[in-house]
C-alpha cells in the first residue's frame, strides 16, 4: 500500500497538468450526474419495532386522507379579540389565500371550528397538504408565509411552524463553514510560516469536500441520505480533510528540507504520512459506519453519509494534494530550514513528561473525570421548536400556542385505535375508552374519537398537561401503555398503540439506548484490531481505546452542562434545560473515536518510527514529539475552530453536535495526545510495541512509516547524521 501511495504521488506530482484535468473531468462527471437526479431524497424516519412506528403504520394505512405534510398558522392580538368582524374578516381573506395555494388541501376558519383560545386573543388553523413534505418544495412553505402574512393589520400578529415552513427556512448562509475556514488559514499560516502552504491545504480539503458533497446529492435519492447528514459531512470533511493534508504536506516540506526533489518528496510524504491519513481515515470511517448497527434507518444513513464524506477526502489528500504541490511547489518549500526543524518547544516538553510519567497520566485521567461528572445527569430527548431561538417564527408561534392552550399542547399524543379481530371499531368501546383517559393524572384534555371512512380504525387526541420535553411527559406515556389502555381495552376488542411525535422521540431514544453497549463494542472492536495491525502493537491499542473513552466522556459532560444546566449556554444562543438529541452522543461517540484515532496514529507513528530507527523507549517520544506534536496541536486547533464555528447555528442539532466535537477535540489534543499517551508509552518501555507471534502471524501488517526500504534509509541517514555531529 504504501508504495503505491509514493507511486501515486510521485506520478501527479511530476504531472501535475494531467492530475489537473483528471480533477476537473470528475467533478463535471459527478456534476452532470446530480444534475440529472430530481427531487429529494426519500427520507426514512421510521424506528422499527416501536409502538410509535406501530401508531404510525396504522394511521397512515387507515387514514390516508390524513397523510400529507401539515403547519399550523397562529393568529394573536394584545387589545381586544379576534372574534371582532374587521378582524374576522381579515383572517377569512388570508385563509381564502392559503386555500387556493397548490397543494393545499383545507385550512378552516379557527372560530368555525373552535381552535381559539378561551380570551379570543389567540387562535390557529391547521394547514393540510395532499402531499407529503418530500413531495412538495420550498416555494411551498414561502407562498404560505406570504399568503398567511397577509392578515397582518389592525393589530393581528401571525406566526407559523410546520414542516412546510421549516422545510421554507433550510437554506440559510454558511456562516459556520466560512468561519471555520477563516480560522484554519490563520493557524495554517502559523503552522507554516508563509500562506502558500496554508492554501494548498485547505484547497485539498475544499476539493474533498466538494466531491463528497456532489456525490451525496447523486446518491441521496436511490439511498435516501438525510439532509441533515450533508451538513455533518461538511463539518466533519472540513476539519478532517484540513488535518490529513496538513500532516502530508508537513511532511513533504521535511523531505524537502532535507533535499529530495520535490516528485520524491512527494512520494516519501505519501508512503509515510500519507499512509497514516489512509489508516486514521479506515478508523473514522468504521468507526461512523458502526452506526448502521443501531438498527434505525435514518442514524445508519447518516453514518454512510458522513464516512463518505471522509472517505472523499482522504483520497483527496493522497491525490489532489501532490496534484497541488506539483502546481505550486515554489510556494511550498520552506523559507528556513528551522521552520520544518524539529521543534525545541516539544522536546523539552517530552523530556518534562518522561521524567514524571506516572503524574502526568493521574493529573490527566483526574482532568478528564472532573469535566464528564455532567455526563450522570444526561437526559435524552428530542428538542422541539420551543429550543429555537426567539428570532424564528416557529419558535414564536410554539410560545403563543403554549401560553394560550397550555404547555402540552405542542406535544399531543395520537392514539391509533384498531380492532383486534379486524372488524369494524364500536362507538360503545370508544366511548369507554375516552371516558378511561379523562381524568388520568398528566392528561390535561381528551379528544372525540374520529373513526375513519371504513370505520376499521380511529384515532383519538390526548393532550398533556406537561410539555414534550418534560419528563413527566414521557412518564404518561409509560402510564398509558403499561396500565391505563390495557385496563381500559379488556373486552373490547380494541388494540390501542400511543404514538405521535412526542412518543416516537421517547421510543427513539429508548432504542438507542438499548443498542448502544453493542454499538461501543462493535467500533471499540474494529478499531483496536486495526491499530494492532497498524502498530504491531497489543497494549497500546488497549490503552488508547481507553482514554478516547474518557476523551469522549468529557464531552458529553460539556453538552450536558451547557444545554440541560444551562452553564454558559448564553454565549451560543441556546436556552436551558434542553434534553441531549437521542442521537448526538451515539454520533458524537462514533465520530469522537474515530477522530481521536486520528491524533493517536499521527503522534505513536512517529513515536514508533524513531523506535524502530533506535531510539530507547524514552527518547522515542521525545524525538516523536519534537517531530509532530506541533502538528497535532494545529490540527486540534484547526479541528476546534471548524467544529465550534458550527455553534451559532440555529438548529439545536448542529450546534450540539458542533460544541460536543469541538470541545472533545480539544480535550483530546491537549489532555490525551500531548500529556497522557507519551506518558503511557514511556511507562511502557519495549513492552509499548510487543505483540505475540501468533497474533502477529494472523493480522494483516499496515506500515505506517512506509515500506522496510524506507525505514532501512532513514535508519542509515540517521546514523550518518550522528557521525557527523560526532565528527564535528
Amino acid at each position: 500500500m504504501s508504495r503505491l501511495l509514493a507511486g501515486i504521488a510521485r506520478a501527479l506530482a511530476r504531472h501535475w497538468i494531467r492530475g489537473l484535468v483528471a480533477i476537473i473531468l470528475t467533478f463535471v462527471v459527478v456534476g452532470a450526474v446530480v444534475g440529472s437526479q430530481d427531487g429529494s431524497a426519500p427520507e426514512d424516519f421510521s424506528i422499527p419495532g416501536t409502538e410509535a412506528q406501530k401508531a404510525l403504520d396504522l394511521l397512515e394505512e387507515r387514514f390516508p386522507e390524513a397523510a400529507g405534510a401539515q403547519s399550523t398558522v397562529v393568529f394573536t392580538v394584545k387589545d381586544g379579540t379576534l372574534r371582532d368582524p374587521e378582524r374576522r374578516a381579515l383572517i377569512g381573506e388570508a385563509l381564502a389565500r392559503i386555500n387556493k395555494l397548490p397543494n393545499v388541501v383545507g385550512a378552516p376558519d379557527p372560530v368555525q371550528v373552535g381552535t381559539i383560545s378561551p380570551d379570543s386573543r389567540t387562535a390557529f388553523t391547521t394547514v393540510a397538504y395532499d402531499k407529503q413534505i418530500l413531495d412538495l418544495k420550498p416555494e411551498d412553505g414561502e407562498r404560505l408565509i406570504e399568503a398567511a402574512h397577509s392578515a397582518e393589520r389592525d393589530g393581528i400578529d401571525v406566526e407559523l411552524r410546520g414542516e412546510t415552513i421549516d422545510y421554507a427556512s433550510q437554506n440559510e448562509a454558511p456562516v459556520g463553514e466560512l468561519v471555520g475556514i477563516a480560522m484554519a488559514i490563520i493557524l495554517l499560516t502559523i503552522l507554516f510560516r508563509r500562506p502558500g502552504p496554508a492554501f494548498v491545504t485547505l484547497f485539498a480539503a475544499l476539493v474533498g469536500v466538494a466531491f463528497s458533497q456532489l456525490f451525496l446529492h447523486a446518491i441521496a435519492k436511490p439511498l435516501g441520505i438525510p439532509d441533515l447528514a450533508t451538513v455533518l459531512a461538511v463539518m466533519l470533511g472540513l476539519g478532517a480533510g484540513i488535518d490529513y493534508s496538513m500532516l502530508i504536506l508537513s511532511r513533504f516540506r521535511e523531505q524537502v528540507a532535507d533535499g529530495d526533489d520535490v516528485p520524491e518528496a512527494a512520494a516519501r510524504a505519501n508512503r509515510t504520512a500519507g499512509m497514516s491519513v489512509v489508516a486514521a481515515g479506515l478508523i473514522v470511517m468504521i468507526a461512523i459506519a458502526g452506526l448502521m448497527a443501531v438498527g434505525i434507518p435514518m442514524v445508519g444513513k447518516m453514518g454512510i453519509g458522513t464516512a463518505i464524506a471522509v472517505a472523499a477526502v482522504v483520497v483527496s489528500s493522497v491525490t489532489a494534494l501532490p496534484v497541488f504541490i506539483g502546481m505550486l511547489k515554489r510556494f511550498l518549500r520552506p523559507k528556513k530550514p528551522e521552520h520544518v526543524a524539529p521543534s525545541a518547544v516539544f522536546s523539552r516538553w517530552g523530556g518534562f513528561i518522561t521524567r514524571r510519567p506516572v503524574t502526568a497520566v493521574v493529573v490527566g485521567v483526574v482532568a478528564l473525570l472532573v469535566v464528564a461528572v455532567p455526563t450522570l445527569d444526561m437526559r435524552l430527548g428530542q428538542p422541539d421548536d420551543g429550543n429555537q431561538p426567539t428570532s424564528k417564527t416557529q419558535r414564536r408561534a410554539y410560545d403563543q400556542l403554549s401560553a394560550a392552550f397550555g404547555p402540552g399542547f405542542n406535544g399531543p399524543l395520537l392514539l391509533a385505535i384498531e380492532a383486534r379481530d379486524g372488524g369494524r371499531v364500536q362507538p360503545a368501546a370508544l366511548k369507554r375508552l375516552q371516558q378511561s383517559l379523562e381524568g388520568v393524572d398528566g392528561v390535561a384534555s381528551v379528544g372525540q374519537p374520529t373513526p375513519n371512512q371504513a370505520g376499521d380504525a380511529a384515532v383519538l387526541e390526548v393532550i398533556p398537561t406537561t410539555s414534550p420535553q418534560d419528563e413527566r411527559t414521557s412518564d404518561l406515556i409509560n402510564n398509558l401503555r403499561d396500565d391505563v389502555l390495557p385496563k381500559a381495552t379488556q373486552e373490547t376488542g380494541l388494540k390501542v398503540y400511543v404514538g405521535g411525535q412526542t412518543a416516537g422521540f421517547m421510543d427513539f431514544s429508548a432504542k438507542i439506548a438499548a443498542r448502544l453497549p453493542v454499538f461501543i463494542l462493535i467500533v471499540c472492536g474494529l478499531s483496536i484490531v486495526l491499530l494492532m495491525a497498524a502498530f504491531r502493537s497489543v497494549l497500546v491499542p488497549l490503552a488508547s481505546a481507553l482514554f478516547n473513552l474518557l476523551a469522549i466522556g468529557a464531552s458529553y459532560g460539556v453538552v450536558v452542562a451547557v444545554f440541560q444546566k444551562g452553564w454558559g449556554n448564553e454565549l451560543i444562543g441556546a436556552d436551558s434545560d434542553v434534553p441531549i438529541v437521542s442521537f448526538v452522543p451515539l454520533f458524537m461517540f462514533a465520530i469522537l473515536f474515530g477522530l481521536s484515532m486520528d491524533y493517536n496514529v499521527f503522534l505513536l507513528s512517529r513515536i514508533r518510527e524513531a523506535y524502530f530507527e533506535g531510539d530507547r523507549p524514552a527518547d522515542s517520544v521525545i524525538h516523536g514529539l519534537s517531530r509532530i506534536a506541533r502538528v497535532v496541536l494545529v490540527a486540534g486547533l484547526v479541528m476546534t475552530s471548524v467544529f465550534l464555528a458550527f455553534v451559532h447555528d440555529d438548529d439545536i442539532i448542529i450546534k450540539m453536535v458542533g460544541l460536543g466535537l469541538g470541545v472533545a477535540v480539544l480535550l483530546d489534543v491537549l489532555v490525551i495526545r500531548l500529556l497522557i499517551s507519551p506518558a503511557l508509552i514511556t511507562l511502557l518501555g519495549h513492552s509499548a510495541w510487543w505483540m505475540p507471534r501468533w497474533l502477529d502471524r494472523i493480522l494483516p501488517n499496515i506500515s505506517l512509516e512506509g515500506d522496510h526500504d524506507s525505514r532501512r534509509e532513514a535508519r542509515a541517514e540517521r546514523k550518518q547524521q550522528e557521525q557527523d555531529r560526532v565528527t564535528t
